[in-house]
C-alpha cells in the first residue's frame, strides 16, 4: 500500500508540474513574460538547457543520465521502504518527483521550461520542480541537523 501511495503521490506531483509547463509553453512562449505581482513575481519563459538556476548549460545528455541514475538508485531506495520515517519520505517524494519532472522536459524537449522570476532579488527563473527539489532537500537537511544536535545530547546525557 505504502508503495502504491508514493508511485501515485509522485505521478500526481510530476503532472502537474509537466502540466503548467504546457500553460506556460502556450501562453508564455510568445509574450515571453508576464508580470504576476508588479515588484514581486512575473511568469517569465525560459528555455533552460542546464540544471538548477541554468547551471551547466549545454550539458543536457550528461545531466539527464545522471539525472536518471540518481532517480532509479532514489526511487528503488524510497520503494523498498528502508526511510521508515515520514519526515524523510515526503521530501524523499518530492525530490524524486521534482527529478523526474525536469528530466522528462530534457529527454523530450531537450530543455527544462522555467517560467517563475521572482523579482524583489536577483535570482534564476525556475519551475515548480525545481521548487520540489528545493524544498525536498532543505527539510532532508534541516531533518539531518536536527537528529545529528539530538543525537549529541544523548551522548552528553550518557557521559
Amino acid at each position: 500500500m505504502f508503495q502504491a501511495i508514493t508511485v501515485l503521490a509522485i505521478v500526481i506531483l510530476v503532472a502537474i508540474d509537466q502540466a503548467v509547463k504546457l500553460l506556460a509553453l502556450e501562453h508564455l512562449s510568445e509574450s515571453g513574460s508576464y508580470i504576476l505581482i508588479d515588484k514581486f513575481i512575473s511568469l517569465t519563459f525560459v528555455k533552460n538547457t542546464g540544471a538548477a538556476f541554468g547551471s551547466f548549460s549545454g550539458y543536457t545528455v550528461v545531466l539527464s543520465i545522471v539525472t536518471a541514475v540518481v532517480l532509479i538508485v532514489g526511487l528503488i531506495y524510497l520503494l523498498s521502504g528502508k526511510i521508515k520515517k515520514n519526515i524523510l519520505r515526503i521530501p524523499a517524494v518530492m525530490i524524486i518527483s521534482g527529478g523526474l519532472a525536469n528530466l522528462i522536459d530534457r529527454v523530450f524537449r531537450g530543455y527544462v521550461i522555467d517560467y517563475i522570476e521572482p523579482l524583489f532579488v536577483d535570482f534564476a527563473v525556475f519551475n515548480f520542480a525545481d521548487m520540489l527539489v528545493t524544498v525536498g532537500s532543505f527539510i532532508i537537511i534541516v531533518y539531518l541537523i536536527y537528529d545529528l544536535i539530538k543525537d549529541m545530547k544523548r551522548e552528553e546525557k550518557e557521559k
